[in-house]
């Protein structure tokens, strides 16, 4: 499990090359962890209607700039997501704070039955909203996730 976490962390560092620096409290309270399930939720159904410009939208300046467009974008989580882009089943798990920046756990069943974590990387923005900044996925069996 260490070994895990260990490897998230790296993972989500390489996320954050791009992203510009902040500086976010550690500390997540109630309203920001219903904030950052509501965004991701929202995401994800947006994928359900193939709404890119909306699932777009949810995403952080630096994916933003990334990916240009929302086609561009769509097609990534397509071809890349396939579990994140047509869930069967989602199961919101914790969230915890790596390197300072807050990660969503979402356990995501695929159509075909297959789980996989799904690792949220989370900004939040100067307004005050929360955006996706980056999502890896960490496959194994439903035991180990």
């Amino acid at each position: 499990m260490r070994a895990t976490a260990m490897l998230l962390a790296g993972v989500l560092a390489m996320l954050w090359i791009a992203a510009p620096a902040s500086a976010q409290d550690t500390t997540i309270g109630e309203a920001d962890r219903g904030s950052i399930r509501a965004v991701i939720e929202a995401q994800l159904a947006a994928f359900q209607r193939d709404d890119g410009h909306r699932a777009f939208a949810y995403a952080a300046p630096n994916i933003r700039r990334m990916f240009g467009t929302a086609e561009n974008f769509m097609t990534m989580v397509r071809t890349g997501y396939p579990p994140v882009y047509r869930p069967g089943r989602v199961d919101f798990r914790d969230l915890v704070v790596i390197e300072g920046v807050p990660a969503q756990k979402v356990l995501i069943f695929g159509l075909d039955g297959v789980p996989v974590m799904a690792v949220y990387a989370m900004e939040k923005q100067p307004e005050g909203d929360w955006k996706i900044a980056g999502c890896v996925l960490v496959r194994g069996t439903q035991r180990s996730l």
